[in-house]
């Protein structure tokens, strides 16, 4: 079981609830704005405590209320797509690359990711310079990068054109084809959930 998640948790007047158990592949959670769903992934990460519930990913408890286990981010090994790409300006794509990445057994091939990225073209780019697109999957080579147990991805296709978020369809699907990687992802678009998710949560 990849993904087994039951939390609630209580923002201001709202009260988020979601529960599910997945295998691998795809996650979609689908709903509209303001559904909770990025708050579901922030818990899943780390970055939101639950008031109650669990959140276990690869049969390791990562978060607990009943137990009081709770995980650190950073000891989750979560690899983190955010709706915007969060490049660090002041780094070429290869430094942004990198940043996450250490060598040693284990280690993700970099060559290999960005082979399969089709990242070769941008090395020497500033971000500043990138596509929309072009941003967006060199932030997905950064998540990869750093060796993740599973990824996590906000909305991935946001704010791109029709011809690049064609483009990082095609590519999460050969992410989800060649990983053995559990991926769960949030959009509010019925056609990217049904065409990327091995299964849906509706919240």
């Amino acid at each position: 079981m990849s993904f087994d998640v039951s939390v609630t948790r209580r923002l201001g007047d709202t009260e988020i609830a979601c529960a599910f158990e997945a295998g691998d592949g795809v996650t979609v959670l689908f709903g509209p704005s303001g559904a909770g769903k990025t708050s579901v992934l922030n818990m899943v990460a780390g970055l939101l405590a639950p008031d109650t519930g669990h959140v276990r990913v690869g049969g390791e408890t990562l978060f607990d209320a009943a137990t009081a286990t709770d995980i650190a981010p950073e000891a989750r090994r979560a690899g983190y797509v955010f709706q915007e790409p969060r490049l660090f300006p002041h780094r070429r794509v290869r430094a942004n690359l990198l940043y996450g990445w250490g060598p040693g057994e284990g280690a993700v091939d970099v060559d290999e990711t960005i082979a399969l990225l089709g990242l070769a073209p941008l090395l020497d780019r500033w971000p500043r310079t990138l596509s929309g697109g072009e941003a967006r999957r060199v932030a997905i080579g950064r998540a990869l990068l750093a060796n993740p147990r599973f990824l996590l991805l906000d909305e991935p296709l946001s704010s791109l054109d029709r011809a690049r978020r064609e483009e990082i369809m095609g590519l999460l699907e050969r992410l989800r084809d060649t990983l053995r990687l559990p991926m769960l992802m949030v959009t509010h678009d019925r056609g990217e959930a049904e065409r990327l998710g091995n299964r849906i949560v509706e919240l």
